[in-house]
């Protein structure tokens, strides 16, 4: 049974990649780790002007939510002060903007260093199950991250915690995800499907449109209080039937470019969500 779509408010969250690549964990997903060698932009630190000004085109594009996500395994002083700095440029000039970061793991300190510079979320994904996570990751376990969730909430910040979907996990590991993130309860759950990469050694296979659906319209009924976003994969999953994702439980998208792809046109994501009816939010809160 699918979730009522009457009167369903859209969210709406753009993303700043303020530090790309040369990432020192091996996640066999990712183009930003230093192990698959893919083609793509590397920095270490991107311009705090232009971050600012990504983040006033967002709000601009009726974005409510500016994640400022950093490559890496997780922060140490160098990182939170350059993330620091960020997010008190961006609250300078942009106002009614929720500041998300997305920094890797992170302790109770670091996050609260990061929540007194304007930080009101941060996201840390678990990926996978705990059971799969080994096959996808070596250089970290899955049990840091986990971690890194439960320090989130406890400083009070709010918790942006999803996964990817296709990366060669059963169904039984999704349904193993799916029970974690119901521990966690999350204010936000970013759903991902695998984007195809051919420096990545994963299966070069698009994820399954009618289980992706699914798995959105499972995740929506297992946490109906939680935010429901799908965000990297949702052009190359959905294609030009990405609307269909609201009537599964979907309240949620990323738009714009991601971290390291190219996303639709923030204009045409727009216009398609409020001709089907839909209501863009306009506050988090």
């Amino acid at each position: 049974m699918r979730k009522s779509s009457s009167m369903k408010k859209i969210y709406l969250c753009a993303i700043s990649n303020i530090s790309s690549g040369n990432c020192s964990e091996d996640c066999s997903f990712c183009t930003q780790s230093a192990y698959n060698n893919a083609d793509i932009k590397k920095y270490k630190e991107k311009d705090i002007n232009t971050i600012v000004n990504e983040a006033l085109l967002a709000k601009q594009n009726r974005a409510t939510g500016f994640c400022l996500v950093s490559a890496g395994k997780g922060l140490n002083d160098k990182k939170v002060e350059f993330v620091c700095k960020a997010a008190l440029a961006v609250s300078s000039k942009v106002n009614d903007l929720n500041l998300i970061a997305c920094n890797g793991t992170a302790t109770k300190e670091q996050l609260k260093e990061l929540k007194k510079c304007g930080i009101k979320s941060y996201n840390h994904n678990l990926e996978t199950s705990k059971e799969y996570y080994p096959n996808i990751c070596s250089t970290h376990s899955w049990d840091e991250r986990y971690k890194t969730c439960l320090n989130i909430k406890e400083v009070g910040l709010k918790l942006c915690a999803g996964g990817i979907f296709g990366l060669g996990e059963s169904e039984n590991d999704r349904e193993s995800f799916l029970n974690s993130l119901k521990e966690l309860s999350p204010n936000s759950i970013p759903l991902n499907f695998f984007h195809p990469n051919p420096a990545l050694p994963l299966e070069n296979k698009i994820f399954d449109i009618q289980q992706a659906l699914h798995w959105i319209e499972k995740v929506s009924l297992a946490l109906p209080n939680s935010r429901i976003m799908v965000a990297g994969g949702r052009e190359i999953t959905f294609k030009d039937k990405w609307p269909e994702i609201f009537k599964y439980g979907a309240n949620s998208i990323v738009i714009g470019n991601y971290l390291t792809t190219r996303g639709n046109q923030a204009k045409e994501d727009i216009k398609a969500i409020t001709a089907l009816g839909y209501e863009i939010a306009d506050s988090c809160k």
